[in-house]
């Protein structure tokens, strides 16, 4: 039976121009592995078609401990929700080689 390791993936959907800083947030947390994907959707403040640059919207994975992402989440909340679209959520996800994270 193949060893399965349990982690946390943290999503988290914004606005597209907190890119930057939402990276900034990864590295400053240590986390390693994450990916992101423009995506388009609604928010309680509106439909976002992504039909120019400011409407866009992408979307952040990071798969880490369960503590990273907390403390990923916590800043995100503080920092960037009160002024912008910001969706968070977190799910358990298991991992095959769990040094990587």
């Amino acid at each position: 039976m193949i060893a399965k390791h349990i982690k946390t993936q943290l999503t988290v959907i914004a606005e597209s121009a907190l890119e930057p800083r939402l990276l900034a947030e990864l590295k400053r947390h240590h986390a390693h592995v994450w990916t992101i994907s423009e995506v388009r959707g609604a928010f309680p403040e509106g439909e976002r078609s992504g039909d120019w640059e400011a409407d866009r919207t992408i979307e952040v994975r990071v798969i880490c401990e369960p503590a990273t992402a907390d403390a990923i989440a916590e800043a995100v909340l503080q920092k960037y929700a009160p002024h912008y679209s910001v969706v968070v959520h977190f799910g358990e996800v298991q991992v095959l080689r769990p040094e990587r994270f």
